[in-house]
């Protein structure tokens, strides 16, 4: 079972990690890209926000699918 709040605080520390405990690779790959992006293209302003968001859609995304389903 997935715990919403495990994601989004994995989520917040390292944007895309609660995206990888979820298992949705691809969001995953895409707050490792974007985060960084932000923190140093707004000189930090906007990389909080890239946290924030990232910790939100993680915990939704445990809260709306909380098995995980192998294939």
């Amino acid at each position: 079972m997935r715990n919403p709040g495990t994601a989004a605080v994995l989520s917040f520390i390292i944007p895309g990690l609660g995206q990888l405990y979820n298992g949705t690779w691809m969001r995953a790959i895409f707050w490792f890209v974007i985060t960084p992006g932000l923190w140093l293209g707004t000189g930090g302003v906007l990389g909080w926000l890239a946290h924030i968001i990232a910790a939100v859609t993680a915990h939704n995304y445990a809260k709306h699918h909380p098995h995980r389903e192998f294939d």
